[in-house]
């Protein structure tokens, strides 16, 4: 019975185990820049955050169980994170999700952090970004230093790995970062449906 409520759940919200690192985003590169219109209406250009001491670039969802389940640890992330010069910035690029959804969501859940909407998956297609949530991490030069997970469960209490917070740590230290990938997994992400698809 629970493998069947499993598959039911993963057709449901198209949840997939791992993620696949993929993309165009490669590892100690430079990032593929953006501008994004955020939901306060101003729009963010990726390249005024450089200089910063760590850039977390967090695709995310307003209906995704899984993103959801990390809403209180994004926020607190921002708030521990914010004044050592770290830039978090949450991205949705789910077409499923309108504006004013993704505008309500930030609000409920007191998101302090820019929330950007990808509209036509663009940024998410120029990342590889397969999943919410999914985190990238880029350096004070915008080269990429980390992609995959926030950390090893959805579910607080089975938290074993605080990936994110890891590699958030080894930076602001100067020290190298043990793990540089690690298997985002959520909901895929919504893409607009292309015309060669």
């Amino acid at each position: 019975m629970k493998r069947i409520f499993n598959l039911l759940l993963i057709a449901a919200v198209g949840l997939l185990p791992f993620a696949a690192i993929a993309g165009s985003a490669e590892m100690d590169k430079p990032a593929p820049l953006f501008k994004l219109k955020g939901i306060d209406g101003k729009e963010y250009d990726l390249e005024s955050f450089k200089g910063k001491k760590a850039v977390v670039v967090m695709f995310i969802s307003t209906r995704c169980p899984y993103s959801n389940a990390y809403n209180e640890r994004m926020a607190k992330l921002y708030d521990d994170y914010n004044k050592k010069g770290v830039a978090v910035i949450g991205i949705n690029a789910n077409h499923t999700e309108s504006t004013d959804d993704v505008r309500k969501h930030a609000e409920e859940n007191k998101f302090a952090f820019p929330v950007l909407k990808d509209e036509g998956n663009v940024v998410a297609d120029e990342y590889g970004a397969q999943f919410t949530p999914e985190i990238f991490v880029l350096d004070g030069d915008l080269t990429l230093r980390y992609h995959g997970r926030i950390d090893n469960s959805h579910k607080i209490k089975e938290v074993e790995t605080h990936d994110l917070r890891d590699v958030l740590n080894a930076m602001l230290a100067g020290k190298e970062i043990a793990k540089m990938e690690t298997k985002a997994f959520g909901c895929t992400i919504k893409r607009v449906k292309k015309d060669s698809d």
